[in-house]
């Protein structure tokens, strides 16, 4: 058995375990183990506050808890649960964005003030210039893909799948993306 052919075994059975009343609970308990610490992280990139992402992530949870019956297989279980948290992400950006009647673009120049006085922020300076390259450089959509190539490592299948969006649009979005913030070091490299 191929270790590709591992993993869709095992997550074939966790989704039945799941969906099982009996075995639902505990099946539960190990998604949770398996993916809770990812889905934090990449939350956290898009609503950038920790006590922000824990609402989510726990948003999140509760959406997959509650919609596990329905899930048909399309994708996978990931690539599922991951759109469940782009889309709570979102919803928490509009809620907040409608309390604050400011557009998303108005609300990110304070990603790198928030970023830096969180407490669970443990970036070196080398890390906070790569923040704030992606922060002014890229565009939402650049910055989006790239986070989730970059830091999650998704593939660019999932990534379509979890935005519903072209696979070649991404792949052109990331390039651009890795091209900007190449540019970027070279030009902060060539000033000392």
């Amino acid at each position: 058995m191929t270790p590709k052919s591992k993993v869709l075994n095992r997550e074939t059975n966790l989704i039945q375990q799941l969906k099982d009343p009996q075995t639902r609970e505990k099946a539960f308990l190990t998604l949770l183990d398996h993916y809770q610490e990812r889905l934090y992280w990449y939350i956290r990139k898009i609503v950038i506050t920790h006590e922000n992402a824990d609402d989510v992530l726990q948003n999140t949870f509760m959406r997959i808890f509650k919609n596990i019956a329905s899930f048909e297989g399309r994708s996978s279980l990931g690539t599922w649960m991951f759109r469940i948290a782009h889309n709570e992400s979102l919803r928490l950006l509009k809620k907040e964005n409608k309390n604050r009647l400011a557009s998303l673009d108005e609300i990110n120049p304070s990603y790198l003030k928030d970023l830096t006085q969180d407490p669970y922020f443990d970036g070196n300076e080398t890390k906070l210039k790569l923040h704030q390259i992606i922060e002014q450089q890229l565009t939402s959509k650049q910055r989006t893909v790239f986070n989730m190539k970059y830091f999650d490592d998704l593939s660019f299948r999932q990534i379509a799948e979890i935005l519903e969006v072209n696979e070649n649009t991404l792949k052109s979005s990331y390039y651009n993306a890795v091209k900007i913030i190449e540019e970027e070091v070279k030009d902060e490299q060539t000033t000392f």
